[in-house]
């Protein structure tokens, strides 16, 4: 059995300045959206995409993951802790960051930066899904480090059942880390490849919702269940409801792609 380590939030201390691992691992998020952005553009030049027009999407699409993923954790999550302690909610290096909330805000900077180029939104949501799920194993990374978002009890058996003693001394899954490894690089690496060839505009916006959502609500039976708006529940937490909704959409997304392309084959 394990123990979490305790590991110093603050990573650097530059005299008053403090930077701590949770905002590196967003830092590390977006650099690789950029990194992967570029190479695919060089390996799809026939998709237009520029490497300025890259740049400028990153810079609204960090505003659409901060400012939605804070107010989502908020609203969604801890909505009673936030409105009895409000100056919190801007403490964002503490970590608490709703993934879902972030999504809303990255798709109004999706339909944002459309409308000024003149793209599609499910074009541009094309486009951007592949670069995401590596940056979600960095936020995970980051929830593991500031000891948030721990597992559901396990059996003291389990070779890598870890104790989180800032919580209490029970064996519980590291359901961070099992979520960096779903969400994050096996859903990279699945629709990367996906991807990687020409498919129907919508199709790959359709595969990361269902491909989000399914391995999201797979990690949630692992992770200690949030209280969320519709309070504590063990048998579907927060997550797998807010997730149910993005498989459905993904689904109608993907039959849509298929079904228009099919059409106009014929």
């Amino acid at each position: 059995m394990l123990v979490f380590p305790r590991i110093d939030p603050v990573a650097i201390s530059l005299g008053p300045l403090d930077v701590h691992w949770y905002g590196l691992m967003y830092v590390a998020a977006f650099a690789a959206f950029i990194l992967l952005g570029r190479l695919r553009i060089r390996r799809r030049p026939e998709s237009g995409w520029t490497n300025q027009e890259l740049d400028d999407l990153l810079f609204w699409g960090v505003l659409g993951v901060v400012i939605g993923g804070r107010l989502g954790q908020v609203l969604f999550y801890e909505p009673a802790y936030y409105f009895s302690q409000p100056a919190e909610i801007l403490a964002v290096w503490k970590g608490g960051m709703s993934f879902h909330g972030g999504l809303i805000g990255v798709l109004l900077a999706l339909a944002w930066h459309g409308r000024r180029t003149g793209r599609g939104f499910l074009e541009v949501g094309d486009f951007v899904g592949p670069l995401v799920p590596l940056g979600l194993m960095f936020g995970r990374i980051g929830n593991f480090i500031n000891g948030e978002l721990w597992g559901r009890v396990a059996d003291p058996g389990l070779p890598w059942a870890m104790i989180f003693p800032h919580v209490d001394s029970l064996p519980r899954h590291p359901s961070q880390l099992y979520q960096a490894g779903m969400e994050g690089l096996l859903f990279f690496l699945l629709l990367w490849f996906y991807s990687a060839r020409s498919r129907p505009v919508g199709a790959v916006s359709g595969a990361f919702l269902i491909g989000y959502g399914v391995l999201r609500s797979v990690g949630e039976f692992f992770r200690n269940p949030d209280a969320g708006i519709f309070g504590q529940s063990y048998t579907f937490s927060m997550g797998q409801w807010l997730s149910l909704p993005m498989i459905l959409i993904g689904i109608w997304l993907l039959w849509r792609a298929y079904r228009q392309n099919r059409s106009s084959m014929l």
